[in-house]
């Protein structure tokens, strides 16, 4: 066993979970499997194999940055009761 009683006894304790003696066992079995498969893949061999972003290799379809909208400036700016150049006035809030 990769994992023994004592290992599933301290990682229950960090992990604030409460297990009973006959849990322990079957806790310690479950993550042995587990460990078993992760050895298990990294014995794999994947030098050859490139990194990829998607599984699929899908790629991306980006739009054309082109502007869509024209700018409203002037004609919200001229609905306001103050303006200063190119920013709205408020009243003072915190003094």
């Amino acid at each position: 066993m990769l994992i023994n009683r004592k290992e599933v006894e301290q990682i229950a304790v960090l992990a604030k979970l409460s297990v009973s003696e006959g849990e322990i066992d079957a806790i310690a079995a479950s993550m042995d499997s587990v460990v078993e498969m992760i050895n298990h893949i990294n014995e794999a061999d994947t030098n050859a194999v490139k990194p990829m972003a998607n599984p699929m290799d899908a790629v991306q379809r980006l739009r054309a940055d082109v502007v869509t909208e024209k700018s409203n400036k002037d004609k919200l700016l001229s609905l306001s009761s103050q303006v200063d150049e190119d920013y709205y006035l408020v009243p003072t809030v915190v003094e």
